[in-house]
């Protein structure tokens, strides 16, 4: 019977009110997540928030300040198996780091919320949405820089498509060429492209590159019987 004798309506009142915390500050977490059409959107933030608030609210009353800051300890390592869920890599791109932070964030607000401390939790509510808002369009505004702006890291790829049966002699013009130019490479790979070609991605060292003379470069290859497309692109990490 030791479940009836667990039974505190004061306690469940107070967690009541922890859970109902957790549930509207992640929510508003998550109300800007879904308006922006991210991974991780309403109810997940409000998600985390709950299931944190739930951890902590229950570490706090079985076992007390201590056992309560061990479930916060936990709370804080096993959240980044979530975000890291939400994390992609694209097209040389990483996507979704963000949404990850995010997350973390709501689980801190649902820890605050589960140990009773209404006003961090508002607090720190506030300063996430601040991140995820106020600083856009600070951030827009950086991110409209030009690719070539020295203190923007950008990933150069050459791309060719090459003649299926050619492709070790496209592959070697293609780096005397490089080299010629005095672009070294940081990394090389090549697969099929469709059934009669392959395509070389040749990946630039993160060197100042020379838009124009990347152009003239692709221009020069592209005349080449061994290869049929040339074509260069700049990526950044988000």
């Amino acid at each position: 019977m030791q479940a009836i004798d667990n039974i505190d309506l004061v306690s469940a009142a107070d967690t009541a009110l922890s859970l109902t915390a957790a549930f509207l500050l992640g929510g508003a977490i998550g109300l800007e997540r879904q308006h922006r059409q991210r991974t991780a959107g309403l109810r997940t933030n409000v998600l985390v928030a709950v299931g944190a608030a739930i951890f902590v609210d229950m570490a706090n009353r079985l076992g007390g300040h201590d056992g309560a800051l061990h479930v916060v300890a936990y709370v804080v390592s096993g959240i980044g198996f979530l975000g890291a869920g939400v994390i992609m890599r694209e097209e040389g791109n990483v996507r979704g780091l963000n949404t990850a932070a995010t997350l973390w964030g709501s689980a801190a607000v649902g820890a605050c919320a589960g140990a009773d401390l209404l006003i961090e939790a508002l607090l720190a509510t506030a300063a996430v949405l601040a991140a995820n808002t106020l600083l856009r369009p600070l951030v827009d505004r950086i991110n409209r820089q030009p690719m070539d702006t020295p203190s923007v890291e950008v990933t150069n790829t050459v791309h060719v498509i090459a003649v299926k049966g050619r492709q070790r002699e496209a592959l070697q013009v293609l780096e005397d060429a490089l080299e010629t130019a005095e672009y070294p490479l940081r990394d090389l790979n090549m697969h099929a492209f469709g059934t009669d070609a392959v395509e070389i991605e040749a990946i630039l060292a993160a060197t100042s590159v020379d838009g124009d003379q990347l152009d003239t470069l692709v221009a020069q290859l592209s005349g080449l019987d061994c290869m049929t497309q040339v074509f260069w692109s700049a990526s950044t990490s988000d």
